[in-house]
């Protein structure tokens, strides 16, 4: 579309000459796209002109996602689809616009943010080169389906060039073992020929036996045949596992090798890594740093060990998976276990938290708790201690390494990169786009978040992981508005530091959604009476109504019969719990139709060590005061465990309340898949994953946290209309339930992720020479930029 841009300041001169003069008008450096759109709008209505902007020029207006004003010129970047850019600028005076190269367009954004700067050339980096030969997909909306496109491409590969791919399977085929135990082939196998033949001999002797025959009593024949176990518990799963590959060699699909892969025991030893925060089971949630990733990870892993011992099982192997779920350990732990070495996962046979310590350059452990922001320093010996640590208690090398957060995906990067074992990054969240031009004011911001490691650290992890896990789509790609938090770490410049031409592939077929869901026997709907926690009742009473240890509560509920806006977060700005309140307090209608209730942080800021949440803490006590809140809401600074949330939301249920998110941005949100499979009714930010995983006045509402007035007057509406219409709570809280039984529960997380790890796997077999350029573009980005930085990190 940048070419109407062009096509049209040539052909309308008068237009454009005025329509840049409102621009600069604004004595602004930096425009973004609804800056951009806005004042273009308020031009058309002053001259008159209002299909300009349906015109194809206002559409490519439209897609301008950012300005850069510096008289007489003004540079723009043009989104025209996801991850595709394009760059142009404009001179003011002779109004010729024209295209320009990325690094035109970051170098003068350079020059506007920072000045002071001398005029020299800045170190460009650029990973693109290095995936010219990979397959991409093609099309944006395929985006994060990253293991459908790989089957194709693997099968391709087989079909196409079927002597080389039968050769790499066979080699693949021969690697497996567990403990020491052969799997799948035996190593006489000396061609793909040998092999389709004993498959047609091995399959020939199974049609004659009984299909539930067990695999010990098949073992003597196949083993003569050539064949280790590990194809399945019984005749019938050993001859379809072998039916599979037998249809891949002879005419390879992508159905039937994703099928065939599923199920080699490639998957027993699995370590999670998670460094930064308190990592525990009890008493940690609502420190800093601790929230969400925590319940993620324990979740995750009692799904995961569900399905590896499944696997594992129905392919005839009697192997107990082991997960170390690896974390900081600190000695001053505040009342936590975070000061034990390992601890057991509950509800998990042979899944366990390890702790390593952090260690300063003399070898002496580290403390106390570290910001996530200030780890830098420690990753690397912490590497190298979790994997002489990992590796004795997993009794050798993990079978594939999943990261957590930056910290953690860096941490997994220099490991897989020591061991040749498939990695697995998890974001949760990236900082890049919470912060607004927190890349181009680095250096404003680098005394209290230390940016410059962190977004160094996930350009390295990003583009070494063999898969990448998101929960929704827009965290890869945005939508047709915002910009994706991956998508924002493709070009972008870091003044004095380095500028970004290509930081990651948004077509790469690494990215895969696999959303996480809610614990099914922790957030179960308010309907199933049986499972119901009575016994919690007086507690919850008493947390609604009654009196809580001083310090811990502010608010008394006056009328008690009024439904519950409930909402429960961390006090964090970004969560923008303060902002619900001011809503609230703003809005007479609301407050007449319901009691506010928010669960998070402290109600004394003496009692917290965060510096933001201290000044949330101070603003959520002047809200209250200023609008005269504390007859119709209850501020709890509690850290309730999860059966307590569990039944407080099926509480909230049971009086017809609603459960709302207000965050200004929020990556997936796993309260509110909670809140949905407790059976509330949900209203939660349409920035970011939210707006996926609500269907808009089916299964919840979105609302913008950015015009809180009218969020309020929606949730107003729809307790009036529950008031009139007692069947519409009834019906949002259905579709509530079936979108979370449909798309988010941990058995279908479990069962894609186990499946992802094979086909990646395999995938990494066959590419890895394809990869070692990449891999040493990444090691030298590492020593030469990412090391120095993280030198430059205070440690205490």
């Amino acid at each position: 579309m940048i070419e109407d841009l062009i096509q049209f300041s040539a052909e309308h001169r008068d237009t454009v000459y005025m329509l840049l003069r409102r621009y600069f008008s604004e004595n602004r450096q930096f425009l973004l796209q609804s800056d951009i759109w806005q004042v273009f709008c308020a031009f058309c209505a002053e001259q008159h002109c209002e299909e300009l902007k349906s015109s194809s020029f206002g559409r490519a207006v439209r897609q301008v996602e950012e300005a850069v004003l510096d008289t007489p010129w003004a540079y723009f970047a043009s989104r025209e689809s996801v991850g595709i850019w394009r760059y142009g600028r404009i001179h003011f005076e002779n109004l010729v616009t024209e295209e320009i190269p990325v690094d035109t367009y970051l170098s003068f954004k350079e020059r506007r943010a920072r000045p002071d700067l001398p005029a020299m050339d800045t170190l460009e980096i650029d990973l693109g080169p290095f995936n010219r030969e990979f397959p991409k997909i093609k099309d944006a909306r395929s985006i994060g389906q990253g293991m459908t496109f790989l089957n194709r491409q693997l099968a391709s590969r087989l079909f196409n060039n079927p002597r080389q791919g039968e050769t790499e399977l066979l080699r693949f085929l021969s690697m497996h073992a567990i403990d020491g135990q052969t799997l799948l082939v035996y190593s006489h196998f000396d061609s793909a020929k040998t092999l389709r033949g004993a498959l047609r001999q091995a399959l020939a002797w199974l049609e004659r036996q009984d299909e539930s025959l067990p695999w010990n009593d098949c073992a003597e024949t196949l083993r003569g045949l050539g064949f280790a176990p590990g194809w399945g518990d019984c005749a019938a799963r050993v001859a379809e596992t072998m039916g599979f590959l037998l249809d891949i060699l002879e005419a390879p699909s992508p159905e039937t090798l994703e099928a065939f892969l599923a199920r080699i025991p490639m998957i027993s030893r699995l370590l999670i890594l998670s460094p930064h925060g308190f990592f525990g089971q009890a008493n940690v949630l609502g420190r800093p740093d601790t929230g969400g990733q925590v319940v993620y990870i324990l979740d995750q892993v009692r799904a995961l060990e569900y399905e590896m011992k499944s696997r594992l099982a129905s392919q005839g192997l009697h192997v107990a998976p082991k997960i170390l779920i690896v974390s900081r350990l600190i000695p001053e732990s505040q009342g936590t276990t975070c000061n034990q070495r390992l601890e057991k996962v509950s509800g998990c046979e042979n899944a366990w938290i390890l702790r390593v310590p952090f260690r300063r350059d003399n070898g002496e452990v580290v403390p106390h708790w570290i910001s996530r922001f200030a780890v830098w320093p420690y990753l690397e010996r912490f590497a190298l201690d979790v994997e002489h640590e990992a590796m004795a208690e997993l009794s050798g090398r993990p079978d594939m390494i999943i990261g957590n957060y930056s910290d953690g995906n860096l941490v997994a990067s220099l490991l897989s990169r020591r061991l040749g074992v498939t990695q697995c990054n998890i974001a949760h969240a990236l900082e890049k786009t919470k912060y607004l031009y927190s890349d181009l004011y680095w250096t404003d911001n680098e005394a209290n978040y230390h940016f410059s490691c962190q977004y160094t650290a996930d350009l390295i992890a990003m583009n070494a992981a063999d898969f990448i896990i998101t929960s929704t789509y827009q965290e890869i790609a945005g939508t047709e508005s915002s910009v994706g938090q991956y998508e924002s770490y493709c070009r972008f410049t870091m003044p004095g530091l380095y500028r970004v031409l290509g930081g990651i592939e948004l077509y790469d077929p690494k990215f895969n959604i696999v959303s996480p869901g809610a614990s099914a026997g922790t957030y179960f709907p308010y309907t199933d009476t049986e499972r119901r926690l009575t016994g919690l009742a007086p507690e919850i009473e008493r947390l609604l109504h009654g009196d809580l240890e001083p310090g811990t509560v502010r608010g008394v509920l006056t009328d008690r019969d009024r439904p519950l806006i409930f909402t429960l977060a961390r006090l964090d700005h970004i969560k923008n719990l303060t902002g619900l309140v001011d809503w609230y307090g703003r809005s007479p209608r609301l407050r007449g139709l319901a009691n506010l209730l928010v669960v998070g942080g402290y109600i004394d800021a003496e009692q917290s060590g965060d510096n933001e949440e201290r000044h949330q803490i101070g603003l959520m006590h002047e809200l209250m005061d200023r609008h005269g809140l504390d007859g119709q809401m209850r501020w709890v600074g509690l850290r309730l465990d999860k059966q307590m949330a569990g039944e407080l939301y099926r509480c909230v249920a049971d009086g017809r309340g609603v459960f709302v998110q207000p965050a200004l941005f929020e990556a997936f949100g796993l309260t509110l898949i909670e809140a949905m499979a407790s059976g509330l009714p949900v209203f939660a930010t349409c920035h970011g994953g939210p707006s996926e995983i609500i269907q808009h006045n089916r299964s919840g509402f979105h609302i913008d946290p950015n015009n809180g007035d009218a969020a309020a007057e929606l949730i107003a509406d729809f307790l009036e209309r529950c008031q009139a219409q007692p069947k519409e709570w009834e019906r949002i809280s259905r579709g509530s339930l079936a979108r979370v039984e449909k798309r988010y529960t941990w058995k279908l997380y479990a069962e894609r992720l186990m499946t992802l790890s094979r086909i990646y796997g395999f995938w990494k077999f066959v590419s890895d020479l394809e990869r070692q350029e990449t891999r040493r573009y990444l090691d030298m980005f590492y020593h030469l930029q990412f090391r120095p930085l993280a030198k430059t990190v205070p440690t205490d």
